[in-house]
């Protein structure tokens, strides 16, 4: 067996992603709306704070197998409408309880689902342009960016995000080959990726990023160099490269595919390593963990200004006090609190139209939850951290075998991840996970880190 088999067949285990801590199996003291309240003032409450906006739209016309997010299958796009009324109410609940946050600088806004192209243009100049104008958009300064679904968007649609003055469009690609796409149930040619890269660039969107997943059914080699192939063809300015996150217990339309068409770790590994050896060949920037740039890329040069930020969307290139979702199973943030709307759709416009929070789930952080969220985001966006004296003497117990096999490096009081240990970022990050260490799950929570 070769060294880095023997190291995949080592760590490659169930383990958090970590763009939260503590991580959603672990939140309790979920908090009532007086408790979310006094969080949100408290976020926000300097006169130089500030925000971001998510707005989730979950509505897909069809279901890719591969999917771990929440959404809604139809393809009956009058559910749009009502859809975005509530979103508007849902809006308007905090700005009733919370005058003072129109009156902070909002800094990004972000919609993902689901499919937020599933809405018309029309509908989404409906939802954005009232929303945006009472929540102190400002086309100078604030960032404007959309997951769209290549299959459902029209240049209608771009023209409208433009006019909006979005700056950026993320774009579901997954993967290339025919044959991958049919296993996954995305038949996406080449051709519709191209044409909406090109629009989106005619039209002045300042930043195109592709994701891409490796690890998928009947991957291969081959297969996956030309979809490098096709992806350096194209230039996005930005590259999320996720391992499929295989989780069936949770979405059981993973169960669509057997286990016999998946890449073993060995053979994933190798898949990533091939497309990374390509990104940073061809003028990217490797950005933490899983995700490239170009060198000249507002991510890239936060990275290099030591900007690189972490949450739910991933690595942004800044940090605000406040994350605020909206719409459905959307998740906020703030220094003191994480609250997640119903994922139940009409669980959701139950509680709106009720002028209610429409809370799900969330957690309190505790001192220890702050001090650990904070090494595990210093960890995750700069690879390196420091350790008190009793940490450190724990680190070298917890993480003794990943220093003997040089994948961290651990003295005077700072641990570095290194070139070799780049893989196994993850299982470095479970060290400062004291409720995953706690618990210790004798059940599957979490997909495999490789």
């Amino acid at each position: 067996m070769s060294p880095i088999s023997q190291l995949l067949k080592k760590y490659d285990v169930p383990v958090p992603r970590y763009t939260s801590y503590p991580t959603v199996p672990y939140w309790e003291s979920a908090p009532n709306t007086d408790q979310w309240l006094n969080a949100l003032r408290h976020s926000i409450e300097k006169e130089n704070s500030t925000w971001s906006l998510y707005l989730h739209i979950p509505f897909c016309e069809t279901l890719c197998t591969y999917c771990g997010c929440n959404t809604s299958i139809t393809k009956d796009h009058s559910k749009g409408a009502p859809y975005i009324q509530n979103l508007l109410k849902e809006w308007s609940i905090y700005r009733e309880r919370l005058p003072i946050l129109t009156k902070r600088k909002l800094q990004h806004v972000h919609l993902g689902g689901g499919t937020p192209t599933f809405l018309s243009g029309q509908e989404l100049l409906s939802l954005l342009s009232p929303l945006l104008e009472s929540a102190g958009w400002d086309p100078q300064s604030t960032q404007g960016s959309i997951e769209i679904d290549p299959r459902r968007t029209t240049k209608e649609q771009l023209q409208v995000l433009r006019k909006l003055n979005f700056q950026r469009v993320s774009l579901g690609v997954q993967d290339f080959n025919p044959e991958v796409q049919k296993l996954i149930n995305r038949i996406q040619p080449e051709e519709v990726t191209k044409r909406i890269t090109e629009q989106s660039r005619e039209l002045g969107f300042s930043s195109v990023n592709f994701d891409l997943i490796y690890g998928l059914p009947k991957q291969t080699l081959k297969i996956f160099s030309e979809t490098i192939e096709s992806t350096l063809r194209l230039r996005p300015d930005r590259i999320a490269l996720y391992s499929l996150a295989l989780v069936p217990w949770i979405k059981p339309a993973q169960r669509l595919f057997s286990d016999d068409d998946l890449p073993n770790a060995n053979e994933k590994r190798a898949l990533y390593e091939l497309a990374r050896s390509a990104f940073l060949d061809n003028g990217y920037v490797e950005i933490g963990m899983d995700h490239f740039a170009l060198k000249d890329e507002p991510l890239a040069i936060a990275q290099k200004e030591n900007r690189l930020h972490r949450n739910f969307m991933g690595y942004t290139e800044f940090r605000t006090d406040l994350l605020l979702g909206l719409g459905v199973s959307s998740i906020s943030e703030t220094p003191t609190a994480f609250h997640q709307n119903e994922k139940v759709l009409p669980l959701w416009e139950q509680k709106i139209q009720n002028n209610e929070f429409a809370t799900h789930r969330g957690h309190l952080l505790t001192k220890e939850d702050q001090e650990q969220r904070e090494q595990i985001l210093r960890f995750m966006t700069k690879g390196e951290t420091t350790l008190s004296a009793q940490e450190e003497t724990e680190a070298k117990d917890f993480l003794g075998a990943m220093i003997g096999d040089n994948l961290l490096q651990l003295e005077h009081g700072k641990m570095r991840i290194t070139e070799k240990g780049r893989p196994f970022l993850r299982n470095a990050c479970a060290f400062f996970d004291r409720r995953l260490r706690r618990a210790k799950p004798s059940t599957r929570i979490f997909s495999q880190s490789i």
